[in-house]
């Protein structure tokens, strides 16, 4: 155990990983906006309008619509797409908690579905179980950047009538079947908080073809205007969620690394499946279910600590992360068991008595939380070959130690 990095053993990984990348054209970019002082985005124009054309192009989408962040880009597309206090709206619960919060701010209520334990994905073969009459929208998670079954989810929407709603925060460039995420269901949404794979530090952004759904989300996030009214004319509920232009012209600099850093991310996850695989106790997520570009905004790999002679998960992340891996253990607990569910502390009147998250149980889901599931960061996935196999090296080094 001395050699290990966590007893003051050599680290097996020595550089750092640095994130966001940038240069001096993203600095040129923003410094010419400050010069100009033309900061805002009042009129949802200007450079704000640029980005979003060149990521609805990116996306192969009709409409894109930048917003304060990811978790506001999922409330305008569920309130957009038509749901009434009281709906039941299907999410994973092994996922960001304003995938779920977001359901309750909008007066209705989520319903977990477990996790495919191949993908940690909603498992596209329960959600038909867990639909009732309330039923409005299912938001599938790309989670970590692997693209959910969305041929069956698709299928199972229009058999019941519902929206389908990607939440695609960590797909940026990932693609199904050819078609990158968030273009698939009626609506994509996306993040560019500090750690995503696209960023300006926060914001966020919604892409979608269709018509109405873009003149509604449009209007909410632009304080309840409509194109063509006056500027004092509010139509709908809405709010001031828009971006501001220094954060636009960052992203469309940003924006056109984003294939090739996607590129950079796609390979090096699939050479580390292959060096992973080659260890007793650890295994790689499932890929090849439609997955055609995966982002790997987190890899993540199951690991066994039966096989690690009892070491628990929560150690053993320490030791990797010691070892240089920028590494986490990745969610503690499940949705459900947030003080959030638990209490029912949702400050709204639509979500009715009965509903008890303390009975919830999703197997899968507190298996990856409790044991399996391990995290590598995404500005990781970004390092050489080499420093792949650097990461397996490490994860061999703990599993020696353990003997």
């Amino acid at each position: 155990m001395k050699n290990l990095a966590i007893n003051g053993g050599p680290k097996t990984v020595v550089r750092d990983f640095d994130w966001p990348l940038y240069d001096e054209t993203d600095i040129k970019s923003v410094a010419d906006i400050v010069r100009s002082g033309k900061w805002g985005n009042p009129d949802c124009g200007g450079e704000v309008a640029i980005f979003e054309k060149e990521f609805a192009a990116f996306c192969g989408t009709k409409y894109a619509l930048t917003c304060v962040n990811g978790s506001v880009a999922l409330r305008l597309a569920l309130i957009a797409c038509g749901v009434k206090p009281g709906d039941e709206v299907i999410v994973p619960p092994y996922t960001f908690i304003a995938t779920a919060s977001i359901v309750i701010e909008a007066n209705c209520v989520p319903v977990f579905v477990d996790i495919d334990p191949r993908t940690y994905n909603l498992d596209a073969s329960k959600i038909e179980a867990a639909i009732t009459p309330r039923t409005k929208a299912i938001i599938p998670v790309h989670f970590a950047g692997m693209a959910c079954e969305m041929d069956q989810i698709v299928s199972v929407a229009k058999i019941h009538g519902l929206r389908v709603i990607e939440d695609a925060c960590h797909g940026h460039g990932a693609e199904y079947k050819g078609k990158k995420l968030g273009s698939i269901g009626d609506v994509g949404c996306f993040s560019f908080q500090s750690s995503k794979n696209l960023t300006s530090g926060e914001g966020g952004i919604v892409v979608t073809n269709d018509d109405g759904l873009y003149q509604m989300m449009n209007s909410l996030r632009n304080v309840g205007r409509v194109e063509g009214g006056a500027w004092y004319e509010h139509h709908n509920a809405g709010c001031n969620y828009r971006i501001t232009q220094l954060q636009a012209v960052l992203l469309s600099s940003q924006l056109k690394r984003l294939e090739k850093q996607t590129a950079i991310r796609h390979a090096n996850g699939t050479y580390l499946n292959e060096l992973l695989s080659q260890i007793d106790g650890i295994t790689p997520l499932t890929r090849d279910l439609g997955e055609t570009v995966h982002s790997y905004h987190i890899y993540i790999f199951k690991y066994d600590q039966a096989k690690f002679n009892g070491l628990s998960k929560v150690e053993f992340a320490k030791m990797l992360a010691a070892e240089g891996v920028p590494c986490f253990m990745g969610y503690p607990e499940p949705l459900y068991k947030q003080p959030l569910f638990q209490k029912k502390n949702f400050m709204c009147y639509a979500i009715p008595e009965t509903v008890d998250y303390s009975k919830v149980q999703c197997p899968v889901t507190e298996k990856a939380c409790y044991h399996e599931a391990v995290w590598i960061m995404q500005h990781a996935m970004l390092g050489s070959r080499k420093e792949m196999e650097l990461f397996a090296s490490a994860i061999v080094k703990i599993k020696k130690s353990t003997k």
